[in-house]
């Protein structure tokens, strides 16, 4: 009887181990699946920034050239370099980023961060620069004084570089104002726009101010970014009718 006993508590041990060790097999192939959906989450958001951003500086330099390449054939020439400029910028980061994505399906990873383009806080002149040779006239504030995560860096980068896409697309010629600012371990960035000058000129491309139709994807994207660092972020129109992205995100 004793033997018996014994029996069935070893088997009773055996199955409760096996279970727990099939438990612990689920739990480490489900998570990553997700870091695996969260990482092609990611690389989909900055292939988004990337060609949305350059797109509409594209169309908005093509638009110039078409209307002056007879009259101003100068300024047209500035408009096509300024194009193959910023195309040859978006073929690099679609390059970097599809590379990332290339090794990680071919090791088995979810990211590798030496492999990511190196976007930061000191890019965001070079965005601002762009949207400025596209009509936008941009007022930047920027006091990072403190310390900033590379991630938490890149995600400043591309919001800033969607809301910048953003009111190129559907507000130029504008004025802009963005502030970057740390402080008390956090850093705040505000994108807020005037809405098209009243001088007549039609907007460069869409019309009206704020996001149109196409834009959804990008401010979705901007609210994921601010989401994984555990930030906040606030956008819509002013009261002015002009558009305002503002984000907060632990630093």
């Amino acid at each position: 009887m004793s033997a018996l006993l014994l029996l069935g508590v070893a088997w009773a041990a055996g199955t409760t181990v096996r279970e727990r060790r099939e438990g612990v097999r689920r739990e480490v192939v489900a998570a990553a699946e997700r870091a695996k959906i969260e990482e092609r989450l990611r690389i989909a958001r900055d292939i988004h920034d990337v060609v949305s951003h350059s797109v509409g500086l594209i169309a908005v330099k093509a638009s110039i050239a078409n209307h002056v390449l007879s009259t101003r054939p100068d300024e047209a020439k500035k408009a096509l370099a300024a194009i193959e400029e910023v195309s040859r910028g978006a073929l690099r980061d679609l390059r970097s980023t599809l590379t990332v994505l290339r090794e990680d399906d071919a090791h088995g990873r979810t990211g590798d961060d030496s492999l990511r383009p190196a976007r930061g806080l000191a890019d965001v002149p070079d965005l601002v620069r762009s949207a400025e040779e596209a009509g936008v006239r941009v007022v930047l504030d920027s006091r990072c004084t403190g310390a900033v995560t590379e991630g938490v860096a890149l995600s400043v980068f591309r919001i800033v570089q969607e809301a910048l896409a953003n009111v190129v697309r559907h507000a130029a010629p504008t004025r802009c104002r963005m502030t970057l600012v740390t402080e008390d371990g956090v850093l705040r960035v505000e994108i807020v726009d005037e809405g098209p000058l009243p001088s007549g000129a039609a907007p460069a491309v869409g019309r009206g101010a704020g996001p149109a139709s196409g834009a959804g994807m990008g401010l979705v994207g901007m609210a994921e970014r601010v989401a994984a660092h555990g930030g906040t972020l606030h956008t819509g129109p002013t009261v002015h009718g002009g558009f305002e992205v503002r984000a907060t995100l632990p630093c």
